[in-house]
């Protein structure tokens, strides 16, 4: 079985873009590069490299549709991956081994280099079948995704080249489903990384000293754990929620002190916070101020990151992509599960400028495995997702 997906030329394609190791950090994106120079002349496409930060190219694939006056339709995936423990792989993580089950392993299978090589194939054979498009399509493949998109999709969006693109609509990842279901995302909680700073009075470690900064660190711990709790009850009270429907709280770090026997004069926690599309972000910043005002004199707190509240994109006749999007799914009986993104994706960069974006991985009957060891997906599933984007393209190209 897996000898006959070898010789498959989609599945070729896909593990000679997974055995280019574009892993976090420092990579070197020229072997990327070089093999989407390639596909854009076979495929014939035109092909354009953006460096908005040096090293870091943006790679944009580009098919000019008949009314090149129309905006058009953005197909974006990322070209980095995460790092991985390769003594807790099976096959050699880059190898893109193929069981005889036909399991495609490799870091990146999953997340996402599967869908940059969907979009791929599937432009492939509309072009090989003589299809013309209504719309142009883009199709960016982006760097440093993985670590935040900062240099990436963040900064790229802001630019004259990008606003040239004239993006009316985008295709960004969604995640692997264990079910026959296909999850797609039409929104995505806000990253709040907040550290909150205690200071207090210092001394020996064998006194009761009054205002000590533990005394302030315990009661902020508390007040956001207790938030934690509560939104877990939230989520194990109602069965149709997912995680991406509440505000998750995690305690991720707490540093300071000198040593055991001083008590120190600063200590600071930070918990990374994903906002719920429901929440008000004026509102839950003051709760914070309130929290480290009752908590003591001299508690203060910052963000490392601070997403603004982007507006989910709409699932109803008010969007012509989705709805074009839907019938096309709907046709092909594809069982939709609509969802908040439950971490951070390129797309909210693109929701952030106001161009709608679904988040979409054709990856169901799969087990979830983004950033975990043995990361795989089975070759029947990734070729089935290639005939979904050739219907799924072809509706929102011709809205």
């Amino acid at each position: 079985m897996a000898t006959n997906y070898q010789n498959n030329p989609a599945v070729g394609n896909f593990i000679e873009y997974l055995r280019i190791p574009s892993v976090q950090p420092n990579i070197d994106y020229g072997r990327c590069v070089e093999f989407l120079r390639k596909q854009a002349t076979e495929i014939g496409l035109s092909i354009k490299i953006y460096e908005v930060v040096k090293t870091k190219p943006i790679v944009v694939l580009t098919w000019l549709g008949q009314d090149i006056s129309l905006p058009s339709v953005l197909l974006n995936s990322h070209m980095d991956v995460v790092p991985v423990f390769e003594n807790s792989w099976t096959y050699p993580p880059f190898s893109g081994h193929i069981d005889k089950e036909g399991k495609i392993f490799a870091r990146g299978s999953q997340d996402m280099k599967c869908v940059g090589i969907q979009y791929l194939e599937a432009i492939r054979r509309l072009k090989e079948s003589g299809v013309n498009l209504k719309r142009t399509l883009h199709i960016s493949f982006v760097p440093d995704e993985e670590i935040g998109g900062h240099d990436g999709m963040e900064k790229f969006v802001l630019t004259e080249d990008f606003k040239k693109l004239n993006v009316g609509f985008a295709l960004d990842e969604g995640m692997a489903n264990p079910t026959e279901d296909f999850i797609i995302f039409n929104g995505e909680r806000s990253i709040w990384q907040t550290h909150v700073h205690c200071t207090g009075q210092p001394g020996h470690g064998s006194l009761l000293i009054h205002n000590t900064a533990g005394e302030k660190l315990r009661y902020i711990i508390d007040k956001f754990m207790d938030l934690r709790e509560q939104q877990k009850k939230i989520l194990e009270s109602d069965s149709k929620l997912t995680i991406g429907d509440v505000t998750t709280v995690n305690l991720t770090q707490i540093y300071g002190g000198v040593q055991s026997n001083v008590i120190p004069e600063k200590l600071t926690v930070v918990f990374d916070i994903r906002l719920a599309v429901t929440v008000d972000h004026t509102q839950f910043e003051n709760m914070i101020k309130r929290w480290c005002s009752e908590a003591g004199d001299g508690v203060t707190f910052e963000f490392e990151q601070k997403n603004p509240n982007v507006e989910c994109t709409k699932l109803d006749a008010t969007n012509p992509f989705w709805m074009a999007f839907k019938s096309a799914a709907d046709e092909m009986k594809l069982k939709l599960d609509c969802r908040i993104f439950p971490g951070g994706t390129d797309s909210r960069y693109i929701r952030r400028v106001g161009i709608p974006a679904l988040g979409f991985s054709p990856m169901n009957n799969t087990p979830v495995l983004l950033h975990d060891h043995d990361e795989f997906l089975k070759a029947d599933i990734f070729l089935k997702g290639i005939d979904i984007y050739v219907k799924l393209i072809t509706a929102v190209a011709n809205v």
